[in-house]
């Protein structure tokens, strides 16, 4: 392992892959997405990268553990009771595997991601 193996964000030329979240989990608007996955583990259990959506509200249920850092827009994130959270540019947080609610941009969003997956036991 050596200087190579680094993985600089800023520098880092991904391809991205672009995608909407399957029609019956999409609320309102057209939540087109694309994700620029920098980094994934040997394992595949560790990801890291930059996502962005586009305005409009979906349905989310996290089998992963995920660490974001919003980069610019606006989001609320709301759990299956309806308690909200609006994230804005600035936000770090960790969003804990099983959480099941809403992802809504109000403002085209751009966010670092880092994802834990649990293997099976």
């Amino acid at each position: 392992m050596n200087i190579e193996q680094i993985v600089d964000f800023a520098h880092a030329t991904t391809t991205p892959e672009h995608y909407r979240p399957a029609p019956e989990k999409i609320l309102k608007g057209d939540p087109e997405q694309s994700v620029r996955n920098h980094y994934a583990s040997p394992c595949s259990q560790f990801n890291a990268g930059i996502w962005e959506g586009a305005v409009g509200q979906w349905t989310v249920n996290y089998s992963e553990h995920e660490y974001c850092e919003i980069l610019q827009g606006v989001s609320v994130l709301r759990d299956a009771e309806g308690n909200a959270k609006t994230l804005r540019a600035g936000d770090r947080f960790v969003i804990p595997a099983g959480f099941s609610g809403t992802w809504e941009v109000l403002e085209a969003c751009r966010k670092v991601y880092v994802l834990f997956e649990q293997a099976p036991s």
